[in-house]
């Protein structure tokens, strides 16, 4: 038995793709679609050459199909979709029932740190909650 430590020899340089490969999860990047973090699905655009293509990384199959969607129609990410605009009224309507119970006489510098996150929470909560009845209008499966 040899007490030898064996070590590894390095990666050889594939004929195909001279240079470091990268590693297959990119640590510290966010979802293309939610913002939240990513879970090692990937996408990139197999028409530009390997060091120019373009990558996004998701959270979950549910966040990389609505980009593949969107990207299909020309879509942007960044846009406000009909989907969220139908949103935003209970969205407001919800934070506004939060303000009730604040006070509205006080500005946002004004709010304790436990009133701007509960808003907060309110605002998100609602906005997913509506974001996921509309998506299940229309087919669904996005994680709002």
């Amino acid at each position: 038995m040899s007490h030898v430590a064996q070590m590894q020899s390095p990666p050889a340089e594939a004929a195909d793709r001279p240079g470091f490969d990268r590693l297959w999860h990119p640590r510290g990047q966010l979802c293309a679609v939610c913002l939240s973090r990513t879970r090692g699905f990937g996408w990139f655009d197999p028409n530009k050459p390997r060091g120019k293509r373009t990558y996004r990384w998701f959270c979950s199959l549910q966040c990389q199909s609505a980009f593949t969607r969107k990207a299909k129609k020309g879509l942007k990410m960044a846009e406000i979709t009909e989907e969220e605009a139908m949103a935003m009224p209970a969205v407001m309507r919800a934070v506004g029932r939060k303000l009730d119970d604040i006070g509205w006489d006080r500005t946002f510098a004004d709010l304790t740190e436990y009133q701007m996150h509960a808003l907060l929470v309110v605002a998100i909560d609602a906005f997913r909650h509506e974001m996921y009845e509309i998506n299940a209008e229309f087919g669904g499966g996005v994680p709002f």
